[in-house]
């Protein structure tokens, strides 16, 4: 990927949210639910736009334990940067491909200034929460030692040790907590008519779905 290495182009140190986005478009097309005071969403004064004001608390909703967190984790700018690896590469200068390795959601945030709403197809092959060990903090910080005794992968000298199952590896709330953002971002790279693939098996299915409908719609689903 060629880039322009002047000194006087500004380089961005933060990824861009798609929720700053989403945002924009909202106020372009409600501005009367926009808040004098400090320019954010009057929820209150959108919902009686939408002529769908109600005291009522009960709805129906898809929720677990962190989905909270989930949400708020869109909100956190990636500081990291693609570094290209040309000595492992093929045609560098040539090819119209890119292989990318690294953190999925860290990757997916840092394509989203440059490819939202540009990709035609994305297919995700998620962990299937199978009964094994389940950790999967969205801490980029953390270091890797730290990382595999939290995951049973070595024992207290740093020596490798086979990880045992357990039964907190099934929680559904770890798995929705992870899969959310990754799908969100997805979701904002995806072009109108652009399609996901996931593979899944019968462990988180039906989760995966109701998710799935949350963020691309159920309508979308073929």
């Amino acid at each position: 990927m060629p880039c322009n290495d002047r000194a006087d182009r500004k380089v961005e140190s933060e990824s861009t949210s798609p929720l700053e986005a989403r945002l924009r478009q909202l106020k372009a097309l409600f501005p009367e639910a926009v808040n004098e005071n400090d320019g954010g969403i009057d929820f209150d004064a959108l919902a009686a736009l939408l002529g769908r004001a109600d005291e009522r608390t009960e709805r129906y909703r898809f929720d677990w334990a962190g989905r909270q967190e989930a949400i708020l984790s869109l909100h956190k700018p990636s500081r990291a940067s693609l570094k290209p690896v040309r000595d492992e590469s093929l045609n560098w200068d040539d090819t119209g491909h890119l292989f990318i390795e690294g953190e999925n959601l860290e990757v997916l945030k840092l394509l989203h200034k440059s490819y939202a709403g540009r990709i035609k197809m994305i297919y995700i092959d998620p962990p299937y929460n199978t009964g094994n060990d389940y950790v999967y903090p969205d801490n980029y910080a953390q270091p890797l030692d730290q990382y595999l005794h939290e995951t049973g992968q070595v024992d207290e000298a740093g020596n490798f040790v086979r990880t045992e199952v357990d039964r907190s590896g099934r929680k559904h709330s770890a798995w929705l907590s992870m899969m959310y953002p990754r799908l969100f971002y997805a979701r904002s790279l995806l072009r109108d008519d652009g399609v996901i693939f996931v593979s899944i098996d019968d462990n988180e299915v039906h989760n995966l779905r109701k998710l799935m409908d949350q963020i691309f719609g159920e309508e979308n689903f073929v």
